[in-house]
């Protein structure tokens, strides 16, 4: 439906924790969609309604283009492995910077479909890792914080020096 602006990093609304979503109506069909279209846009196989600064709990992860996307609303982890794994990840909010982060290899979440209906889903490898981060993200933990202070100052000053070049 549209594709709105990316909140960029160091904004200080990806450090706020998102609300939950208490009316599944069709505002949020649309933000599903709008978030759908922006993440495309990006390009980003996760999406946050706080990366475009609506403070909702509101997730669409598109990994294979072959299932399609899938909208995780009011998202919680209630399960997680005690094994790790390293992977590299990043945000559009912070477009072209990466790096490995430590993450539970397999997790079990609630959420609320965009009809309010309750599901869990387990997950593991990729859709795991992206459901740790955009979990974090709602609730206010930007990825890199993840990060050794050093990798991320690093990151920071990459992140900076690309931005003023662009």
């Amino acid at each position: 439906m549209a594709i709105r602006p990316i909140v960029r990093y160091p904004d200080s609304r990806l450090a706020l924790p998102a609300e939950s979503v208490t009316a599944f109506d069709g505002a949020l069909r649309e933000l599903a969609i709008d978030l759908l279209d922006t993440m495309h846009a990006a390009p980003g196989i996760g999406i946050t309604a706080p990366h475009i600064g609506i403070l909702l709990r509101v997730v669409v992860l598109e990994l294979d283009p072959v299932e399609g996307a899938r909208t995780y609303v009011n998202p919680e982890i209630i399960w997680a492995s005690s094994e790790t794994i390293m992977h590299r990840e990043g945000s559009v909010s912070m477009p072209g910077v990466n790096d490995e982060v430590s993450r539970h290899a397999r997790v079990r979440i609630s959420y609320h479909d965009v009809d309010g209906n309750p599901q869990t889903e387990e997950s593991e490898g990729l859709r795991a890792v992206c459901h740790q981060h955009e979990i974090d993200q709602l609730d206010g933990v930007f990825w890199i914080r993840r990060l050794s202070r050093m990798k991320r100052e690093r990151l920071i000053k990459r992140f900076d020096k690309m931005s003023r070049n662009a």
